[in-house]
């Protein structure tokens, strides 16, 4: 768990980057029925969660450099002993100072009255500009109530900020508490992964494997999946973001997991490839064999200061040397290099930030040259090739295979650490847990 002593922390520097003469307002996450009393799961909004740790919805954090009654200020519901008979306990105004350590704590209703009030004097707004309309609307308005005030000395804002900015340059640099969860994060994804390989025999539907991964993410304290689960067998192996998961496994296909928990709001974030019956043909490891030695090799570069692009292009370039190998490309590898022509079979980046979320934020360039890999940073590392079938120039014994292999690495000071180092990943370790049949 993240201590509150650290969400006072990223309050303070969120308040030394703004205007001394500067507002942040961040909602919290709407609670979301389907109908009547029915709930779906609630996460909370990243942003309002990386500076409060506060897990209720209709809630509003404001900020305020040097303002006289307290600088944090919670808009909550007020609890409901009527309310927590079906829904459980809240917070309350009493509980949001008690235990989150506001200076100040009003009821979410007097939130529209006290907006005006509050942004008395604060030329700048920091805010989530654009996500919500309605909430965007309701700023706007109390700004206009001040306008008419201002021949008596009191000025109203006119400059506003996108608080995602500044955000998500703090977000992207994780801190040891972060990384300490993502790492359990990841363990608890590494034994799913490795229960749905050792439970995985031909005739099962590809759904009873997400139920496997499931079963651990929940045992082990993982209340969400950090995304809706991929569980592809067969030609859905080539169907980058396939969710149905509702197919018979036959015995001769490859399946795609790309499947991670969330513990305690961060993510993970892992893809494997292995054979429903446990054994790769030839052609099948052929392809996963190219797709892991690319893959390593892109993650034995990372380093601070390797720029983010360079990954990637690394990837492409053994991809098509390799592609070219096995005669699934055609012409001289710098021309096929230069056209991008694997792109047929890889349509995807190298991976992407990760942490609070899945495709988690910060800028990949920066003045647009491609940002330099800094300590700290996690990002996924997660090339694929996909040859779907009824490609009349493709051998047919390469159709309908669909590899990709992901894993979650950190940037150290020296190098990298690979989080999710623990799950087995080449075709002799695979094959070897499969064989550990439960």
């Amino acid at each position: 768990m993240i201590s509150q002593k650290i969400f006072a922390k990223r309050r303070e520097q969120v308040l030394k980057q703004i205007n001394s003469h500067g507002i942040v307002i961040i909602p919290a996450a709407k609670e979301v029925i389907r109908s009547g009393d029915t709930h779906y799961y609630f996460r909370q909004d990243s942003n309002f969660y990386y500076l409060t740790g506060f897990e209720e919805p209709d809630a509003i954090l404001v900020l305020i450099p040097q303002y006289q009654q307290g600088e944090y200020i919670l808009f909550v519901r007020e609890a409901d002993p009527a309310k927590e008979i079906w829904d459980g306990k809240m917070a309350g105004t009493k509980g949001a100072k008690a235990h989150y350590h506001a200076d100040i704590v009003y009821d979410i209703n007097t939130f529209k009255e006290k907006l005006p009030t509050l942004l008395e004097n604060r030329q700048f707004i920091y805010s989530p500009v654009g996500k919500d309309q309605v909430f965007d609307q309701m700023i706007f308005e109390a700004v206009e109530k001040l306008r008419p005030k201002e021949r008596k000395g009191i000025k109203a804002a006119d400059i506003f900020h996108n608080i995602n900015a500044i955000l998500s340059e703090m977000r992207l640099i994780k801190t040891p508490e972060e990384i300490e969860l993502m790492q359990k994060a990841a363990d608890i994804s590494v034994n799913a992964h490795k229960r749905a390989m050792r439970v995985c025999k031909p005739g099962m539907y590809e759904y009873e494997l997400e139920a496997e991964l499931m079963h651990e993410f929940y045992k082990n304290g993982a209340r969400a999946p950090a995304y809706t689960t991929i569980i592809g067998s067969g030609e859905n192996t080539c169907t980058l973001h396939y969710i149905s998961n509702n197919k018979q496994i036959q015995d001769d296909e490859l399946i795609l997991i790309d499947a991670g928990c969330e513990y305690h709001n961060y993510a993970s974030d892992i893809t494997r490839t292995f054979p429903a019956n446990g054994k790769f043909s030839k052609e099948q490891a052929a392809i996963y064999n190219l797709v892991l030695q690319a893959q390593i090799a892109a993650i034995n570069m990372i380093k601070p200061g390797l720029p983010w692009f360079e990954i990637q292009t690394c990837i492409i370039e053994l991809f098509t040397k390799g592609l070219r190998g096995l005669g699934l490309l055609k012409g001289d590898v710098n021309q096929l290099i230069a056209s991008k022509a694997v792109a047929r079979f890889y349509m995807h980046s190298s991976g992407h930030w990760l942490g609070l979320d899945t495709h988690d934020v910060g800028n990949y360039k920066i003045d647009d040259a491609w940002r330099p890999l800094q300590a700290g940073m996690v990002l996924t590392v997660e090339p694929g090739i996909y040859i779907p079938a009824n490609q009349s120039d493709i051998d047919k014994k390469w159709w309908n295979i669909g590899v990709r292999i992901e894993d979650d690495v950190l940037v150290t000071e020296n190098g990298h650490q690979v989080l999710t180092q623990a799950l087995p990943k080449t075709v002799e370790a695979i094959e070897a847990l499969m064989s550990e049949k439960k």
